[in-house]
This record gives structure tokens, sequence and C-alpha cells, in this order.
């Protein structure tokens, strides 16, 4: 009899698996462009190596979602303040004619698309394992070991996964989502075997779940807890001083977990295809917003032109350094989020518990027995004009209620924003674009901007019900 799961697994495998057509099309495009890019490089009177890397390479993408990765290895005498600018003229001589968006990552690369295709020109020096000049120069390595060690089998159970993984929102090692990169996928297939088995272990995860492949630390397991601090720890097989889960965040490892052991309990197709998200109408969303009796502010400002790595990274600087100021000023944030459409407008969410604070706060001084600490609280807090009542004494210590600096929350990120963004952690580039076209707006406010974009409305829809897809009924 076949299992509940082996049926969702079935049927996952018939949609993520390309078909014949669709992989010669896919394979024929790739060798087009490394012989494009072999030329450019040719021309431009750069030795280069030129190959597919990544899933297309090993031969594990996703139907409909072929993302070919050219990577030119370069000798390593080019100096590395000149591989990116070397890449960039080879790649856009290649792709001529096609849409070209710079990207960044150690070092400047170019996607273009062709065919409707994305396609990755990467530069990586043609280093030896162990005397790495960029982070780029493992990835041919990482496709030498895992290529011999695929079968049809191991690439079906590497498509589920990802699948899976895309499904519940932690595929993708970029900052904006912080999980699990295809080259971890298949790793950890690697070791498990299979998709389920995979599953069953991050449903018994324990603090750290580590996972060396290549047995770099055989017989030395002891040491890998206190090389790596992550709780998800994969060494990599071509460096063993790497965790290859290192940006896996703690948010995204728990998210795979609890949806790990909620499948195994419950296998639904709706963990690997979620139901379109449908904003909520203006009144439902009103409605459920007041329900919540919470302040929502809303922190806007336009984009600045920077790769979407760079930007999701400034990004999150900025919602920490924020969230330090408000509940430094005493304003508990229950929760905080970030929209960015990647082009135009940033939006960042904080839920306050309240937006405005009592004038008075009660501040605890030192116990009477300490005599000196005692004679400096009353000096200072005696005649100073922030003072609302006492000092008295309270049981054992003093106490004075004095006088808040902001009790505004909306006060105190417009002035923070405008005075001292930069001294409070704000990037500098993220500082310039609010001093242009700053913006905050509480619960209601924010209507104007829900009713106009789609994208953002149901980024909010999803923040209000603030249910995982794969929890839906």
């Amino acid at each position: 009899m076949v299992s509940n799961i082996e049926r969702v697994k079935a049927d996952v495998l018939e949609k993520v698996s390309p078909s014949e057509a669709e992989r010669r099309r896919v394979l024929s495009l790739a060798d087009r462009l490394v012989e494009k890019v072999r030329a450019a490089a040719k021309k431009t009177g750069v030795e280069a190596t030129v190959r597919v890397e990544g899933s297309v390479a090993k031969d594990t993408w996703l139907s409909g979602e072929p993302d070919i990765d050219v990577f030119m290895r370069l000798p390593t005498s080019i100096p590395r303040e000149a591989l990116g600018s070397t890449c960039l003229n080879i790649a856009k001589e290649a792709t001529r004619g096609s849409k070209q968006v710079e990207r960044f990552a150690e070092h400047p690369y170019l996607e273009a698309f062709v065919d409707s295709i994305r396609i990755n020109i990467v530069p990586c020096y043609q280093a030896k394992p162990g005397e790495w000049l960029s982070a780029t120069d493992r990835t041919p390595h990482h496709t030498d070991f895992v290529k011999p060690k695929l079968n049809g089998n191991l690439r079906n159970e590497i498509r589920v996964l990802k699948r899976f993984m895309k499904g519940i929102g932690v595929y993708g090692a970029e900052i904006k989502v912080g999980g699990f990169s295809g080259y971890l996928c298949e790793l950890l297939i690697l070791h498990h075997s299979t998709f389920v088995n995979v599953l069953e272990a991050a449903a018994n995860w324990r603090n750290p779940w580590i996972l060396d492949y290549a047995g770099h630390y055989r017989e030395r397991e002891n040491e890998i807890p206190k090389l790596f601090k992550e709780p998800l720890v994969v060494v990599d097989p071509v460096d063993k001083g790497r965790n290859v889960a290192s940006a896996v965040r703690q948010e995204r490892l728990m998210e795979f977990i609890a949806a790990s052991r909620r499948f195994l309990q419950h296998s639904r197709l709706s963990f690997f295809y979620p139901f379109p998200t449908r904003a909520f109408a203006k009144r439902q969303f009103v409605k459920d917003m007041k329900a919540r009796g919470t302040a929502l502010v809303f922190i806007k400002f336009e984009t600045t032109k920077t790769v979407p790595d760079i930007l999701w990274g400034q990004l999150c600087r900025t919602q920490r350094s924020l969230r330090n100021v408000l509940r430094q000023s005493d304003f508990s944030v229950i929760s905080d989020a970030i929209w960015s459409d990647g082009e135009h407008l940033n939006l960042l969410v904080y839920e306050l518990e309240q937006r405005f604070l009592p004038q008075s706060k009660k501040h605890m001084g030192p116990p009477v027995e300490k005599r000196r600490e005692s004679e400096d609280f009353l000096r200072k807090h005696l005649t100073s004009s922030s003072t609302l009542s006492g000092p008295c004494l309270e049981n054992d210590r003093w106490i004075v209620h004095t006088k808040r600096k902001h009790t505004d929350a909306v006060e105190l990120l417009r002035n923070t924003l405008k005075t001292d963004a930069r001294q409070v952690g704000v990037p500098e580039s993220i500082s310039r674009a609010m001093t242009k076209s700053l913006g905050i707006l509480v619960s209601e406010e924010i209507l104007k901007i829900y009713v106009k974009n789609g994208s953002f409305a149901k980024f909010l829809t999803e923040y209000i019900n603030g249910k995982p897809s794969w929890l839906q009924n």
C-alpha cells in the first residue's frame, strides 16, 4: 500500500521534473552561452575556463525554474579588485541584446535574461582547494564533488526537497530569505538518501544539528561545535573550515523543523504549492487591525540604488537598530518586519503594544545600605528638572519618578531618523534615502499604500494573519 507521503511526493515529482524537451532547450542554451562567454573572453584577451555550474550542471533544477550559472575561472594573476569588472565586460559582450542587470555578491557579476531564462555569469579564480581567493572559487569544486555521486533517484529526492523548502518559504541563501541553498539541499540528500529521511532528521533536531558528509572530522566530532556556532552545521566537503549552512537564520531553521514535523503527520500538496495569498478587503483589513489593539508603525522611504543582497542587508541592520531605539525608550515591540519592492519603496513595520507612554517613569535607585550610591542618587535627582516625584523610599530602596524624554513612538523615530540616524546604526545609504523621503504612518494611515500596492497588501495580510501557509487548514 502506497503511503500518503509517497502519493504526494509522486505528484510533486511530476511537476518539478523537467521534460526531455525542456531539458534539451535549457542545455542547448547553456552550451551556446558557454561558447559565447569563451569567445568574448578570448576577444578581451583573458584566459578563462568557462563551464556551467550549479543545479543545471548537476541536473537538480526544477521544471520551469532553470537558472543557468556560467562560471569563468580566471588566472590568479588577475588582481582581486579587477575580477568583477573583468567579468562584467566579458558577460555583457556575451549577452549583448538581452536584458542585463549588474548584481553583487562578494564581487560584481552579471544577471541576464535570454529566452526568458535567467543567466548568471560569475567570475572566480582557478584556485586549488584551500587556496581560495574569493567565495565563488569553491563552486566548481562543489559541482565536481556532488555530480559523480548523483543518480536518478537522488536527483528526484533533491528536487522534492527543494520544492518543499520553496513552498514553506525557507529556500534561498540570500539575505532577504536567510534560508537553505541548493547546494545545502543536495548535501542533505546525499547524507540522508531521501526527502523523508531529511524531514525525519529535522523533526528530531537537537542543537546543534551536525552533518560532516566528507568525514573531515571523523573521530574528532567534538571539535565541530567549537569551530562552528550555528544551530545547523554542514561541513563543506571541499573546505573543512566552512559551514555550508552558515547563511541559514535560526528562524528559517525552526520553520523547517516545525514544517517537517507537520508534514510527516499531515502530508499535503499545499506544503509544496501553498494557496496564493488573497489580500484582505479594505474593510476586513481595518477590522482585523483594530482587533489587535496595538499600534502598527510604518516607516516608509524610497529605495536606494543598490543590488538586492546589499539592500536587504542594510534594511536588516536598520530594522535591528530602530528596534533597539524603541526598546531603549521603553516602547514594547511585539514584532517587526520588512517589506521592499526592491525598486521604489521600502517599509519597516513595528507593532507596538502602544504608541504613547505616560510622562512619568519609575526609576529604581540603590538600596539604603549602600551609602555612597544613595548619596549620589539623591544628589542627582533631588534638584533635577526631570524629577516629577521623589526621591522616596520603597522598602529598602530609593526610587524616583522621572519625566520621560519620549512619550510618542512616532516622535522618537522621526527625531532619531532626522538627527542622528547614523549614530544609532542606520547605514549611510538608508539614512540618506530617509532624509529625502521619510514618512511615518500609524495603523490606518497605511491604507492608501495598502489599496494601491497589491504586493504590499498581500505581505501585510500575511503579517496580520500571522499563520504560516503550511499551518492553514
